[in-house]
């Protein structure tokens, strides 16, 4: 009877030893891709923020409409938008080596990460920006306003709540791409999908990464949409 005892309890330290140190593991690759997320959002917000000034005002509707540039810049976003994150990821380890010193790894995962969401994010916030009533442009205009007050004024305060909605999309998006980025050795959640669910046969691991993925793109779609509504 105290041998049957002792082995249950074995078992019983065992089974708990081993889901503390997959709550480890797990909890690590969430922060990791949390860190992930939240740089190469920040960072393609503000850098695809340029090219979308750009492509409003120099639009045929725009203030300062130029045919060449328009076209030049739109053609480089599509190209860029066209490209699989998982070859973009491979074409960009010479400069995601150049730019923080390895080409694998959590921090090295926010390079392609934020060059493929500059594009995306960029059209985004153009069609954002151009769908501005053209009834307030002209009113700004009739009251004297200059190209930059419009700009700032009109086109970016009424756009940010649509801006608002396009950076939501882009949060869940590269939750997605962050998670590719683990078959590649860029950690985070992903990354123990693929080892210990997928390589392991830990269906556990899988089962759990996976509800973890889909809570969290949950919760961000709610909280975009309760600050769309706010601002709105």
């Amino acid at each position: 009877m105290g041998m049957v005892i002792a082995l249950w309890r074995k078992q019983l330290m065992s089974g708990i030893l081993t889901t503390t140190g997959m709550t480890d593991i797990i909890m690590n690759a969430f922060k990791q891709t949390l860190y992930m997320v939240f740089w190469s959002t920040l960072f393609s917000v503000i850098l695809g923020f340029i090219p979308a000034i750009i492509l409003t005002l120099t639009a045929p509707d725009g203030l300062k409409p130029n045919k060449i540039v328009y076209e030049i810049l739109s053609f480089i976003v599509n190209v860029f938008r066209s490209f699989p994150f998982i070859i973009l990821l491979v074409i960009l380890i010479p400069f995601t080596r150049l730019v923080v010193g390895k080409a694998i790894g959590t921090t090295a995962s926010i390079v392609p990460l934020t060059i493929s969401a500059i594009p995306y994010i960029a059209r985004v916030f153009e069609t954002s920006l151009r769908e501005t009533n053209p009834g307030v442009i002209e009113a700004a205009r009739s009251f004297g306003a200059s190209n930059f007050q419009i700009l700032m004024r009109v086109y970016v305060k009424e756009s940010i709540p649509r801006m608002l909605n396009g950076i939501v999309l882009l949060v869940i998006s590269l939750i997605g791409y962050s998670a590719m980025a683990g078959t590649v050795g860029g950690g985070g959640i992903g990354d123990i999908a693929i080892r210990y669910g997928y390589q392991q046969y830990k269906t556990d691991y899988l089962i759990v990464c996976s509800i973890i993925l889909i809570a969290f793109v949950q919760l961000i779609q709610m909280l975009g949409n309760y600050m769309y509504k706010k601002m709105s």
